[in-house]
């Protein structure tokens, strides 16, 4: 009995630990640290895109903010993102937003927080802005290099293996702790 309460107290430890942070206001976060920024030609708005990480790596975590000369509060914008195997990926927007929406923790300007382009190669990003000037339409390639670090597979091998080795010592022990019956 000792040890299934020892058990549950270390799987529960274990889901605590894993559960979900909380998450905070956009207040409590700073603004985005653009390393690198590009400037794109879009009609006759000039575009500037930043980035929070450069180069860009496959499936690493990135912002990205877009901001037009004269800013957005008279105008709109769009994104396509088309990916090197020639597939349009969906960029995550919040509901009801069709256009780009502004970063949640630099709200002056367009953004998307925290989005991971999947695969390497030359991403096309095709811009469009409707202002006070009239609408324009651009172009840009962004190369996207390997992900970094050890391949996906290994990384949850690596990262998954101390918790089969507790779940195993658990069971063991959990067979063990049975009283046995005799026939």
């Amino acid at each position: 009995m000792r040890r299934a309460g020892l058990a549950l107290a270390v799987i529960g430890l274990l889901l605590g630990v894993a559960a979900p942070a909380h998450a905070a206001t956009s207040q409590s976060y700073p603004p985005v640290d653009v390393v690198h920024s590009e400037r794109v030609a879009v009609g006759p708005y000039e575009l500037t895109v930043g980035f929070s990480e450069w180069p860009v790596r496959a499936r690493q975590s990135l912002d990205f903010t877009f901001e037009p000369t004269g800013g957005i509060d008279q105008a709109d914008g769009t994104l396509v993102a088309v990916s090197p195997t020639g597939e349009e990926e969906p960029l995550r927007r919040p509901d009801g937003v069709h256009g780009l929406p502004r970063h949640p923790r630099q709200p002056d300007v367009w953004g998307l927080d925290v989005l991971a382009l999947d695969e390497p190669g030359d991403w096309t990003l095709t811009f469009g802005i409707d202002g006070a000037h009239g609408t324009g339409t651009a172009t840009m390639t962004l190369p996207v290099l390997e992900q970094p670090g050890p391949p996906l597979g290994l990384s949850w091998l690596v990262s998954t293996g101390p918790l089969i080795v507790i779940l195993g010592i658990l069971v063991a022990a959990a067979r063990r702790g049975r009283p046995r019956t005799h026939s």
